[in-house]
């Protein structure tokens, strides 16, 4: 076995097709087969080729487990050389929500890119509950969450904290009041984030807690949609207060809530234990001193 077969068997095995696997490593099917064919030269065999659809044998799902460990161990080896060969050079691949990039990470990206123009970031846009599990896996070097997350898998820097505004249409009886509490939504249509953001669960727990289960009308993964849909009077929606400075206030009214108002309480994660490279570590300082900044 070495770690090119390994590497090609973890993308058949992770899309479950040797066409999509050939196409994303760029080399022909036959060849990628071929390889795929040799790592089963351990007289195991790791593929069920009977089935229509490409499934994994017992022995194939102990070698995909135990393979992405032994990649991501091979990809922080490569992080440590580089890291020493490169003292201020580097990439950082940050898992971040399409709201949260909105709001706040143009600028943040510009001002750290000033002070280390060396260091290359790449922006993954996940919902916070995909970045989360990404995070975790090793694909990202850091995340941003809503906090709080699970301690024991990571360790988390906050960076923001705001409340949570009620948007409706300019229209709607609510527009007018200076603020609503939970219990009065409950006949209301929303338009929220889907499955992939933590707000989706958060806000329906929020309304469970208040004593009613929420009245889902539509959900998406974009916030300016649903603030298009917010405009139509299609529903209401709950945002973080900084979404107030990018609707259109004529159409679009923002309403605090109470009883119980909602946090939105924002941080960088990273895998516990996991080395953090040069580049991690200075984004993370960066980050920190933007947070003291903010609430000093």
């Amino acid at each position: 076995m070495d770690i090119r077969q390994l590497n090609y068997f973890l993308e058949v095995a992770k899309l479950r097709s040797f066409t999509k696997a050939s196409q994303s490593l760029h080399i022909s099917q036959p060849t990628l087969s071929k390889m795929v064919k040799n790592l089963e030269e351990l007289e195991v065999e790791l593929i069920d080729r009977s089935a229509r659809q490409i499934d994994l044998t017992d022995a194939g799902e102990v070698v995909y487990t135990q393979g992405q460990k032994v990649m991501a161990s091979i990809d922080e080896l490569s992080t440590y050389l580089y890291d020493v060969m490169n003292l201020k050079k580097g990439m950082i691949k940050i898992g971040i929500p399409p709201l949260i990039g909105v709001l706040f990470f143009p600028k943040i990206i510009k001002g750290f890119q000033q002070l280390y123009p060396d260091i290359t970031i790449k922006l993954i846009e996940y919902g916070a509950n995909r970045v989360q599990k990404a995070v975790e896996k090793g694909e990202l070097d850091l995340g941003v969450a809503v906090l709080p997350v699970n301690e024991h898998l990571f360790d988390s820097n906050p960076f923001i904290s705001e409340k949570m505004l009620l948007y409706v249409h300019n229209s709607h009886p609510l527009a007018s009041k200076t603020h609503v509490e939970i219990n009065e939504l409950a006949q209301e249509k929303f338009i929220l984030f889907n499955e992939d953001f933590t707000l989706h669960d958060r806000l329906i727990h929020a309304c469970q807690q208040a004593g009613f289960e929420p009245n889902v009308a539509y959900e998406s993964s974009q916030w300016d949609f649903i603030g298009e849909m917010i405009a139509e009077n299609l529903g209401v929606s709950i945002f973080p207060q900084s979404i107030a400075a990018k609707v259109d206030s004529s159409i679009v009214k923002a309403v605090p809530i109470t009883n119980p108002s909602i946090s939105w309480d924002l941080g960088l994660i990273l895998k516990k234990d996991k080395y953090i490279s040069y580049a991690s570590k200075q984004f993370l300082h960066y980050m920190n001193e933007q947070h003291s900044a903010l609430y000093r």
